[in-house]
């Protein structure tokens, strides 16, 4: 794990829902942990947006999360920096403080997510 991460990521293939900056969007998430996730997309929002963030598990309750995009990605900067060496194009979201009933729901997900039974949609 980096050193300055405090959560371990899981990689992900489920889906989720993105509002911010008047847009929204249905997107894949790369990887997910208890801070925040990777969400690929070729229009990821400017550092600093807040969003608010929909997911499912496969119980398909749904979790609500704020979120701020902390680094993006574009597709421009991804290809200038040699395409898949670089990373995907997209942004990282760095969740707000989760009530406990939600860090509890969001770590339900996260063990479905390493067990491999996460839901896709």
């Amino acid at each position: 794990m980096d050193g300055n991460r405090r959560h371990k990521r899981i990689p992900s293939r489920l889906r989720c829902w993105c509002e911010g900056d008047n847009v929204t969007f249905y997107a894949r998430v790369g990887d997910l942990s208890e801070g925040g996730l990777f969400l690929r997309t070729s229009t990821p929002l400017a550092r600093g947006s807040r969003t608010l963030v929909r997911l499912h598990g496969e119980d398909r309750h749904e979790l609500r999360a704020e979120a701020t995009v902390i680094w993006a990605r574009s597709e421009e900067s991804s290809a200038a920096q040699g395409g898949e060496q670089a990373g995907p194009p997209g942004m990282g979201l760095q969740f707000a403080e989760l009530a406990p009933p939600a860090l509890e729901h969001l770590r339900r997900i996260l063990a479905q997510e390493q067990r491999g039974t996460g839901a896709l949609d």
